[in-house]
């Protein structure tokens, strides 16, 4: 059986998930939505510093009174931290694309087996377009996909082939949902870890994706 969690249980799960595989001092980008969650859900004495699409390094959430001028790249309103900095666009893309940040966290809409990842077009909705998606998913050395196993009317996220427009091509190294977490090893996604509430036969049998189980595969409280 697979557990009955409310939005936020689900997205605070994931987060943490995400949260504890990464390093005190990476440089780190965070895409819209669950990604946002991860720097409140970090383990004692680890440190990110959160780099911007649109020019902020050493990245920190708000306090009460802040400053328009200063926002990510989602135009929420950010504080630049002690020894951060306010860089050019230019040279945010020029990190980005030359391999300079250790590790992104994305959202998805879709992802497959390929490690395809399409997160950032909607059908039917209108959007601004892609934005710096496709820059930081082919040029950061760890690409994590933060999302919800299934979308709102019960539909696998993770597919055998995404149908929607792609954001980055082979580029997912790590799938986190609030079930499970599958990394790419040799061209397979395999599942390392579950939940310890989480029926793995189950969970296999309602996802899309074609999924290898490890035989190192550890069960633990997400």
């Amino acid at each position: 059986m697979l557990p009955e969690l409310s939005e936020e249980e689900a997205k605070i799960r994931i987060a943490k998930k995400i949260a504890s595989n990464l390093n005190d001092g990476d440089l780190v980008n965070l895409g819209i939505g669950i990604p946002q969650l991860v720097p409140r859900c970090l383990p004692e004495g680890v440190r990110l510093i959160l780099q911007t699409e649109n020019g902020v390094i050493n990245a920190g959430s708000t306090e009460e009174k802040y400053d328009l001028r200063i926002i990510d790249a989602g135009g929420t309103p950010v504080r630049v931290l002690p020894g951060g900095a306010l860089i050019s666009s230019e040279l945010s893309f020029a990190i980005m694309r030359g391999g300079h940040v250790d590790a992104t966290v994305l959202g998805a809409l879709q992802v497959d087996e390929e490690g395809n990842l399409a997160n950032w077009m909607i059908p039917q909705v209108s959007v601004p377009g892609m934005g710096g998606a496709m820059d930081i998913a082919v040029g950061a050395k760890k690409v994590y996909v933060a999302t919800r196993h299934f979308n709102k009317n019960g539909k696998s996220k993770l597919v055998r082939k995404c149908t929607l427009p792609l954001t980055g091509h082979g580029v997912t190294d790590v799938i986190v949902t609030e079930y499970c977490v599958i990394r790419s090893i040799y061209g397979r996604m395999v599942m390392t870890e579950l939940a310890d509430d989480t029926g793995l036969q189950d969970l296999l049998d309602r996802t899309e994706m074609n999924i290898y189980v490890s035989s190192h595969l550890r069960r633990e409280a997400f």
